[in-house]
């Protein structure tokens, strides 16, 4: 069994060391028995959508991810046919936000998005850098990680997250965050996000494995410490968020 990821702008979108998201679903694949090939794309280089079953890209600066914005539109309708053909799309941090209609920065200059979704961001001059514990609307347990955004996203009709008790969502402190639809799936959430949340790595892998039509055993593999390191952050961020 084999598959290919494909990692978006890695030398621009890698602002809290997401390549660790790409480094856990790949050890996780591998035991799994499935030979995963991670393809590194640098900016403005050409992407090959076509073969790809998972789509990554993390975050950026609000500079770099405009430079990423426009690296990645020249190849807008090959990613739209990846994902209808069933890729598995993942964008975090700063990267969610270049797949609605359009980004609005900071000086009131409007950047065309991608266009996979309808919402729309602004940024602001309110930088928002928190800890977060979301209700995922995909899974049971609580999501734990970290945001740094300055921006309100506004649409978001299906969001990844239903409410925060910690954090700011995509336009409101405790609202909702991110965005799903089908395989596509966005949050603001940065850095290591598939280690901290073992469970959102599990909704990746039976995704993965039902895009392939391959058989997932019922217990999945985990990663040494993970379900540890997971249940100690949530109690901890639990106590500060009141829950």
């Amino acid at each position: 069994m084999e598959l290919t990821i494909l990692h978006l702008y890695p030398d621009m979108m890698n602002l809290y060391g997401e390549y660790a998201n790409v480094a856990v679903l790949r050890r996780r694949l591998e035991a799994l028995g499935v030979a995963a090939a991670a393809e590194e794309v640098p900016c403005g280089g050409r992407p090959d959508l076509s073969g790809a079953d998972l789509i990554y890209m993390g975050a950026g600066t609000e500079r770099k991810q405009k430079y990423a914005l426009e690296a990645l539109c020249p190849w807008r309708e090959d990613l739209r046919a990846a994902v209808d053909r069933g890729a598995v799309l993942l964008f975090t941090g700063s990267a969610m936000e270049v797949l609605g209609t359009s980004v609005t920065d900071a000086s009131g200059r409007v950047w065309p998005g991608l266009g996979l979704a309808d919402f729309t961001t602004v940024e602001t001059e309110k930088r928002t850098p928190v800890d977060v514990v979301a209700t995922p609307t995909l899974w049971e347990a609580p999501a734990v990680g970290f945001m740094n955004k300055c921006s309100l996203t506004h649409g978001v009709a299906t969001p990844l997250f239903s409410a925060l008790s910690l954090g700011f969502g995509n336009e409101a402190d405790h609202g909702a965050e991110g965005y799903v639809s089908g395989n596509v799936f966005a949050t603001h959430l940065t850095g290591p996000v598939l280690v901290k949340n073992p469970d959102f790595g599990d909704l990746l892998l039976r995704r993965l494995f039902a895009q392939k039509g391959w058989d997932l055993p019922e217990t999945l593999p985990e990663l040494p410490h993970q379900r540890a390191a997971y249940a100690v952050t949530l109690e901890e961020l639990q106590k500060r968020s009141g829950g």
